[in-house]
C-alpha cells in the first residue's frame, strides 16, 4: 500500500502519515514514537509538491491512499482540501490523524542566537510562532517558505548561520540541522487534522465519525434549520459545521458537517434520508474510525 502526502520529507503532513500507518498496522499511539519499528520500515510513503496531486496520485494508481491536511485548531479550516471534496474527487475518507504541532528553531550546527538574521518557513508556522520571534528575534526580517521542510532543506543547504528556519525535529535530523530552540509554538495545544482518501470509506467499527456537505433550497426560510433537525431528532452530535462558497453564485454555500456515527447505523440513515428530502445537494464525503483525541489532550494540555 502507498500513502501519498504533502512533502518534502520532515513536514507535519509526513509525521501525521507515519502516525496514521502505526495506527493502521495496530499501534495504539496517538504520537509518533522515536522507534517505530518494521511497520513504518515497509511503509511505501510517497512526497507529494501539492494538495490537489495527492489526490491525482491515488485516482490514476500511483497510491493507494493520499493523507491531506484538513483543519488546523488555531488557523481553522485548509481550504484548499475542503474544495477538492466539495468539487473535485469522489474519494472517500477513510481514517483521520490528529497530531501535535511542535515548532523549533532550527540552524546550521553551531550558530548562536545572536547571529541569526532572517527566519524562514510556511506563513502558518511563522504566524503560529509570533510570541517566541518577538520576544526572542526582535527585528529579525521574516521570509515565507513553501513549507516548513523545505524552509530547513533550503537553510541547511546555503550553509549561512546567520539564516534560521522554523520546522520539526525531525526535519533538522534529515537535513543537518541543529535544534536551537524547541517548543517555540504560541499555544501548546496547537493541533492539526488529516484525513486519509481512498476509494471507499472504512467499515463500521462502533467509534465512527461520518463528515458530508450540502446545500439548502434557495428563499426557502428556516431550511438550514430543517435540514439539521434530523440529526438532533436522532441524537446524533455534530462535531462541526461550518460553510464554504458553492463556486456557483454569491450568496450561494455548501454547509459542511461532521456528525459522530457510520453512515450506516440505523439513526444516521434516517437522519441523513430526512436531509435528503429538505436539501438541495447532499455529498457524503465517506465514514471512518474516530481518533482518540482525549488520550491526546492528556499528553499535550498543560491544564489537565
Amino acid at each position: 500500500m502507498a500513502t501519498a502526502y504533502l512533502g518534502p520529507k520532515g513536514s507535519f503532513s509526513e509525521d501525521a502519515t507515519r502516525l496514521h500507518v502505526l495506527r493502521a498496522g495496530g499501534s495504539p499511539a496517538v504520537t509518533v514514537p522515536e522507534a517505530t519499528g518494521d511497520a513504518m520500515e515497509q511503509a511505501d510513503l510517497m512526497p507529494f509538491a501539492s494538495i490537489p496531486a495527492l489526490t491525482a496520485a491515488v485516482e490514476t494508481g500511483l497510491a493507494t491512499e493520499a493523507l491531506l491536511p484538513i483543519e488546523n485548531s488555531l488557523e481553522g479550516a485548509v481550504s484548499a482540501t475542503l474544495d477538492l471534496l466539495i468539487h473535485e474527487t469522489t474519494l472517500r475518507i477513510a481514517a483521520e490523524i490528529v497530531l501535535p504541532v511542535r515548532h523549533d528553531l532550527i540552524t546550521l550546527p553551531g550558530a548562536s542566537l545572536a547571529d541569526i538574521r532572517v527566519v524562514t518557513s510556511h506563513p502558518q508556522a511563522l504566524g503560529q510562532s509570533r510570541r517566541f520571534l518577538d520576544r526572542c528575534l526582535p527585528g529579525v526580517e521574516q521570509l515565507a517558505a513553501l513549507s516548513t521542510s523545505a524552509a530547513v532543506a533550503a537553510v541547511i543547504a546555503a550553509g549561512d548561520p546567520t539564516r534560521a528556519a522554523i520546522g520539526t525535529a525531525r526535519a533538522a535530523g534529515l537535513y543537518g540541522g541543529a535544534v536551537l530552540a524547541h517548543d517555540i509554538q504560541d499555544v501548546r495545544a496547537n493541533v492539526t487534522r488529516f484525513v486519509v482518501l481512498r476509494a471507499h470509506d472504512a467499515e463500521p467499527t462502533g467509534e465512527d465519525r461520518t463528515s458530508l456537505g450540502f446545500m439548502v433550497r434557495d428563499n426557502v426560510p428556516g431550511a438550514l434549520h430543517q435540514a439539521l433537525s434530523g440529526f438532533a431528532d436522532e441524537g446524533l452530535q455534530m462535531s462541526k459545521i461550518e460553510s464554504r462558497p458553492a463556486k456557483a453564485w454569491l450568496g450561494d454555500y455548501v454547509f459542511l458537517v461532521d456528525f459522530e456515527a457510520h453512515r450506516e447505523d440505523p439513526s444516521a440513515r434516517r437522519a441523513l434520508a430526512r436531509l435528503g428530502e429538505v436539501a438541495e445537494t447532499v455529498m457524503v464525503f465517506g465514514s471512518y474510525p474516530r481518533f482518540p483525541v482525549a488520550a491526546l489532550r492528556e499528553l499535550i494540555d498543560p491544564r489537565r
